[in-house]
C-alpha cells in the first residue's frame, strides 16, 4: 500500500508536536516539582535566635513572631497549613537555628520541643521582689505570681503564713519551661523545699529545737550580719547561744528591716542609731525575745547550713571589726563587747557615716 507524501508529512508534524508538548509538560512538571521542593526543603531561616510563643497563641501571632527569622513567609504559611500546624500550636520558648527549612521549623514547633530555661534567683527581700525576678524569666507576670505565692489556702495547707511564705523559696538555679504557669512554678518550689529538707537536715533542726522555718528565719539574720562564709557558722552559734539563754537576739538587721517596713522604702542604712532600737515592731529583736515572726530576707543555702551546723563556742556578742573590714570580732563578755563597740562607733564617726 502506498501512502501519499502529504499524509506522511502531516504524521511527521503530529509526532513533532506531540514530542514538543511532552517536553513542555516535563519541563513544567520539573519547574513545579522544584518549586514544591523549595517550599518544603529549601533554606528559609536567616538567623539564629529564640522565639517565645505565648499561651493561646493564634497562627497569625506565630507568623508575626517568626517573620524576622524567615526569608519568605508565604512558603512557611503554605506548608504550615498543609501540615495542620495552625490547629496544633504549642506555647513555649523555641530556638530557631539559621538555615532551617520550613519542614524542620514546623516539625520543631509542632513537637513542642522547646528550650529549657535555667531559671535562677538569689536573695530576694520579699515575695513581690521574687515575683519580679521570676517574671523576667518565664511567661507568668509578677502580679499573677504574687497572687499564687500569697494564696491563703495554699499557705495554710502547707504550714506557712504570710510572714513565713518567703521561707519556701530557696535561692538556686532550676530548670523549667518558659510557659510554666504561676501555680506550677509555686508548686515546683514547694517540691524543691520539701526535697531540701531531707531526713538529715530535719534531724539537725530537731537537735537545735528549731523548726524548718525557724532555721530559715535565723539563717536570714545570719546572712544579713555577714557576707563572709567562714563567719556564718560562728554567728549562727552566737545567736543560738542567746536563744538557749532566753536572751533577746539584739540583731541589728532585724531593726533595719523594721525601719524599712515602717517607711516602705529601701533606703540604705549603714548605721543603726540608739533611737532605732526602740522601734515598735514584732521584728525588733532588741524589744522582743526569740526569733522574729518570719524571715527578714531570703537566705541562701550556705546560711541555712551554717545554722544547721553551727560552730560551738561561748560567744554572746559580736561587733564589726575596724581593722579587718567586712569581718567581725566576737566576745564572751559584755565588757569586752562594749570596748569593741566604742572602737567601731569612733571609726564610723571618722568615716562620716551618720546613717
Amino acid at each position: 500500500m502506498k501512502f501519499s507524501t502529504n499524509w506522511f508529512n502531516r504524521l511527521t508534524d503530529l509526532k513533532k508536536l506531540s514530542l514538543l508538548i511532552l517536553g513542555l509538560l516535563m519541563l513544567l512538571t520539573g519547574f513545579l516539582g522544584q518549586g514544591l521542593y523549595t517550599k518544603v526543603y529549601g533554606v528559609n531561616t536567616t538567623k539564629e535566635g529564640f522565639v517565645y510563643l505565648p499561651t493561646n497563641s493564634q497562627f497569625k501571632d506565630v507568623e508575626n513572631l517568626l517573620r524576622p527569622f524567615l526569608k519568605r513567609v508565604e512558603p512557611f504559611v503554605w506548608l504550615a497549613e498543609k501540615k495542620n500546624y495552625p490547629n496544633t500550636i504549642k506555647a513555649g520558648k523555641y530556638l530557631i537555628a539559621k538555615g532551617m527549612n520550613n519542614n524542620e521549623l514546623i516539625n520543631l514547633l509542632r513537637s513542642g520541643q522547646q528550650t529549657v530555661v535555667n531559671l535562677s534567683f538569689n536573695n530576694q527581700h520579699s515575695l513581690e521582689k521574687l515575683a519580679g525576678r521570676i517574671s523576667t524569666q518565664i511567661e507568668a507576670d509578677s502580679s499573677t505570681l504574687v497572687a499564687h505565692f500569697t494564696d491563703k489556702a495554699f499557705l495554710s495547707s502547707n504550714g506557712f503564713s504570710k510572714n513565713t511564705a518567703l521561707a519556701m523559696y530557696l535561692p538556686n538555679t532550676y530548670q523549667c519551661y518558659w510557659n510554666i504557669s504561676a501555680v506550677a512554678f509555686r508548686d515546683r518550689m514547694l517540691a524543691e523545699y520539701n526535697r531540701f529538707w531531707n531526713p538529715e537536715r530535719l534531724q539537725q533542726a530537731k537537735a537545735l529545737n528549731l523548726s524548718n522555718i525557724e532555721v530559715i528565719t535565723l539563717a536570714a539574720i545570719v546572712q544579713k550580719e555577714t557576707t563572709v562564709l567562714s563567719e556564718r557558722p560562728i554567728v549562727a552559734g552566737l545567736y543560738l547561744n542567746r536563744l538557749k539563754r532566753h536572751w533577746p537576739l539584739q540583731a541589728d538587721p532585724t531593726v533595719i528591716f523594721a525601719l524599712r517596713a515602717s517607711t516602705g522604702k529601701e533606703t540604705p542604712i549603714r548605721r543603726v542609731l540608739t533611737k532605732d532600737l526602740g522601734i515598735r515592731s514584732p521584728y525588733n529583736t532588741y524589744l522582743h525575745k526569740g526569733l522574729p515572726p518570719g524571715p527578714i530576707a531570703m537566705p541562701d543555702i550556705s546560711a541555712i547550713d551554717a545554722v544547721l551546723q553551727p560552730t560551738e563556742h561561748d560567744y554572746f556578742y559580736m561587733c564589726a571589726s575596724v581593722t579587718d573590714i567586712g569581718k567581725h570580732v566576737f566576745s564572751k563578755r559584755i565588757s569586752e563587747h562594749n570596748r569593741n563597740a566604742v572602737k567601731y562607733q569612733s571609726w564610723l564617726n571618722k568615716q562620716g557615716i551618720k546613717r
